[in-house]
């Protein structure tokens, strides 16, 4: 390892009363032998990637006083949380629902400001050629007690669902995500569910939340969103899922954030002690004082620190389809903020919702928005196929009538929804590589909202305490 002391001149005296110097050890094969401009641009910490869990970081770091500089390759702060405004409509880039009892959320969000909008409190599942009701007992006691003797599921698993909302209750969220793990689907039999309601019900839903209907995701996973499930409301802010990152990115300095900005490579620069060097795509190169924060997706990250961590994308990653229909309001069947999942086992839609029902800010006041969500990113298979198939398959959920007056209006193809979260998980993963440099994501902690926000105050947290028990 190479020692190297670094310069750093700060005039806020909550941080640095004088200029202070640090030492980091940052390893030398990433120095690199190319050409340096004369005096590149510098700062105090340079996050790259303006994702949750990049904005964290920098927010994280804001608070103390920290000069940064973050850098997001796209046209807009959010990573895979953004919405696009297509023909007066807000479309999330796909499925993607805010739980309100999400920890770290509450601590750093104004959900008052993001105008939160709420979904029913349970679902509507299309199984045996018509749709049952699976509710909240809590928030919907009536609906529940109707529900008792559907076909989904035995009145035992019913009992078991409340059964197991108090074992998630009574454990710490460290408790949770640090708890012996095996796959959801091991989990739910080992609890007692019985095979209809994991066809009809965890599958479509959980499978919907995990991209993954086979639940190999772990136990960890679906103990901490079934604890904040229980906990809090599905919802939608009300100007689109990109209005959670647009706050933090507001709260940041003026200047601080460069958009179309992408990130090549690291490396150190051997003319000045050995400052850590980010290379981008045009050909700039912006040099950090304190060190480097790596916040992009899993795939990204693990090419760009190649050589440096252990880091490698665990397959197959989590993808999904997203399309979106518009409607005049009289051609959709209901009129309820309640998601549809597909209990059949048969046909491509997982789950499906009216956004306009949720959210009426999605879409101009006379249309519906409809937003069908598939897991898989089905390769091969035409756009106009999707559609059409998409389409004969809701016909037979809510009428032709109805679905076949839907106009298309757009379909997104995640190739990376989610990490792989599949036994064996480490979801409290030291995010520091080496001094002076650091990573966060959710692939890191829990493949949630929250966990990208939390990765990215573990990490500003590690950088801190790096300089802080750094002798001069």
């Amino acid at each position: 390892m190479t020692s190297i002391t670094l310069s750093l001149p700060c005039t806020n005296p909550s941080f640095l009363s004088s200029p202070k110097r640090f030492r980091f050890k940052l390893n030398p094969q990433i120095q690199s032998s190319a050409q340096l401009s004369p005096s590149p641009p510098q700062t105090g910490v340079i996050v790259i990637g303006a994702g949750l869990a990049g904005l964290a970081a920098a927010t994280h770091l804001n608070s103390r006083n920290i000069p940064f500089l973050l850098l997001e390759a796209s046209d807009a702060v959010g990573g895979r949380v953004r919405t696009d405004i297509v023909d007066g409509f807000l479309l999330d880039r796909g499925f993607q629902i805010f739980i309100t009892a999400y920890p770290e959320a509450q601590k750093l969000l104004n959900y008052k400001t993001l105008n939160l909008q709420k979904f029913y409190s349970g679902a509507q599942i299309f199984y045996d050629g018509q749709f049952h009701t699976v509710a909240d007992p809590l928030r919907h006691f009536i609906d529940s007690a109707k529900s008792l003797t559907n076909p989904i599921g035995t009145p035992l698993d019913k009992l078991l669902i409340g059964s197991t909302r108090i074992r998630v209750l009574a454990k710490s969220d460290e408790q949770i995500l640090t708890a012996e793990e095996l796959p959801t689907l091991h989990l739910l039999k080992n609890l007692g569910f019985s095979d209809s309601i994991i066809a009809t019900f965890f599958r479509p839903f959980f499978g919907g939340i995990f991209f993954d209907p086979t639940l190999q995701t772990s136990s960890r996973l679906f103990d901490f969103i079934f604890k904040c499930l229980a906990l809090g409301d599905n919802a939608l802010p009300a100007n689109g899922i990109s209005a959670i990152p647009e706050q933090l990115a507001a709260a940041l300095p003026p200047g601080s954030i460069l958009l179309n900005s992408k990130a090549l490579s690291l490396s150190l620069d051997p003319r000045a002690s050995g400052s850590p060097l980010v290379r981008m795509q045009n050909g700039d190169v912006f040099k950090s004082e304190l060190g480097v924060i790596v916040a992009v997706e899993e795939p990204a990250a693990v090419k760009l620190l190649a050589g440096r961590t252990g880091l490698v994308a665990k397959k197959p990653v989590r993808s999904t389809v997203c399309l979106y229909f518009t409607a005049n309001r009289e051609q959709i069947p209901v009129n309820e903020p309640v998601l549809f999942l597909n209990g059949s086992g048969k046909g491509i839609v997982n789950n499906m919702f009216f956004a306009t029902n949720v959210a009426p800010s999605y879409g101009p006041p006379d249309k519906a928005l409809v937003s069908v969500s598939l897991i898989g990113l089905f390769e091969g298979v035409s756009d106009d196929e999707l559609v059409g198939r998409v389409v004969e398959e809701l016909s037979g959920w809510f009428g032709g009538k109805f679905v076949r007056e839907w106009k298309h209006l757009r379909t997104y193809r995640i190739g990376f929804a989610q990490p792989n979260q599949c036994p064996p998980t480490d979801l409290k993963k030291n995010p520091r590589v080496e001094s002076g440099l650091y990573v966060c994501g959710d692939y890191l902690t829990s493949a949630t909202f929250d966990g990208a926000l939390v990765s990215g105050r573990r990490a500003a947290e590690s950088l801190l305490k790096d300089i802080a028990l750094t002798p001069a």
